[in-house]
């Protein structure tokens, strides 16, 4: 055996090694040294600057995102899935983790992944509360794919003295991923991750980390987040998200699940945003689904297809004006009265009350703003 100096690399030859194979060996060498060059060359500080055909070559080297619930969530996406509270996004998400974790897919939604590690971080339920939802009254218990992986706050770790919980958390977070070697993650839910998410000072450092630890680990992450109390005859839109708008803007994709005044068991999800794909799923065709047990687990069924108007709360215009005039009465009686307090008033569903309420509030603001005028 020989060694040949060619100033890139040396190379070692085998005694049977032709010369056309010694040439290739040279030539892959001086490529791969060059292809290091030029990547040394495009880096400019915070930048990474090539071609488009270059970055259309690095791109085909990179595996085609697969499909982890349907067009709502592809590989390699930070996703948000937002909705009201109660209206099941964790139930959604737990049925998705157990979806991904055993390689079998949701009825009515693709999975194109095989089975996988599935991280999910449960901020909300406390163990007891989990086992309910997964069992028939704390008996035959629903039987995890081992891939499957929950997560909670120990309540008795002790965070360091020089850290703040929240960099403590993150920290445990990245750790509980290199451990596992998980690349599916959802976190139940996002909030938690940082107190304050309805302002951009807050929100913008949450979603550079989030998508920081993505591309280290080649993450997919489903993050669920709230809405604040919205008015049911009203479509979904991105601003419904609650907080800043830094988290839709810097997501790949966000799927939120609607109400349905139809049936309290009927739910619709609608694409919000998307990058992997087309908008299938918008206010023309949302995917109706009812929440269901059958016998140890909850879980989303789906039915079938339809429009959002189907499913918004329907005001007759007698009744737009029969409410406008009962808000107009009372501010007439008492100018001081709060638009809370006229909702009270009006109210005649008290389980209708938080949507009631930001209708109310929206048409004193019009009243309101027509007097000034």
């Amino acid at each position: 055996m020989s060694n040949h100096n060619t100033g890139l690399n040396t190379i070692e030859i085998q005694p049977k090694d032709t010369a056309k194979q010694r040439l290739n060996g040279i030539m892959a060498a001086s490529e791969n040294y060059h292809n290091i060059l030029q990547s040394e060359k495009e880096k400019k500080g915070l930048f990474i600057v090539k071609t488009a055909s270059r970055w259309i070559e690095q791109a085909k080297t990179r595996p085609i995102p697969k499909m982890l619930f349907g067009e709502f969530w592809h590989e390699g996406e930070l996703c948000i899935l937002f909705a009201d509270t109660n209206l099941g996004k964790s139930i959604l998400a737990v049925q998705q983790g157990d979806s991904i974790s055993t390689g079998e897919a949701i009825p009515g939604f693709k999975l194109e992944t095989k089975k996988q590690v599935v991280l999910y971080f449960d901020f909300e339920l406390s163990d007891k509360q989990f086992e309910n939802r997964y069992s028939e009254k704390f008996e035959n218990h629903y039987q995890w794919n081992e891939n499957f992986i929950r997560v909670e706050i120990d309540p008795d770790a002790e965070i360091p003295e020089h850290k703040t919980f929240e960099n403590f958390l993150n920290e445990s977070l990245e750790c509980s991923i290199k451990e596992t070697g998980a690349k599916v993650l959802l976190i139940d839910n996002i909030t938690y991750l940082k107190n304050e998410t309805e302002k951009a000072k807050d929100a913008l450092p949450l979603m550079k980390h989030l998508k920081a630890l993505k591309n280290k680990y080649g993450l997919s992450i489903l993050a669920l987040a709230h809405t604040p109390k919205r008015d049911l005859s009203k479509p979904i839109t991105r601003n419904d998200l609650s907080g800043s708008k830094m988290l839709i803007n810097f997501c790949d994709s966000s799927f939120a699940i609607g109400e349905s005044s139809t049936d309290k068991n009927l739910r619709y999800l609608k694409q919000i945003k998307a990058r992997s794909t087309e908008i299938i799923y918008d206010s023309d065709n949302v995917c109706v689904c009812q929440i269901s047990k059958s016998s140890n687990f909850l879980k989303f069924d789906f039915l079938n297809f339809g429009t959002e108007q189907e499913h918004l709360k329907q005001y007759s215009e007698n009744e737009k004006s029969e409410i406008e005039n009962h808000v107009k009465d009372l501010l007439q009686a008492e100018p001081t009265i709060t638009a809370y307090a006229i909702a009270k008033k009006l109210c005649k569903d008290e389980s209708k009350f938080n949507s009631f309420k930001v209708k109310i509030t929206r048409i004193v603001n019009r009243i309101s703003n027509n007097s000034n005028t």
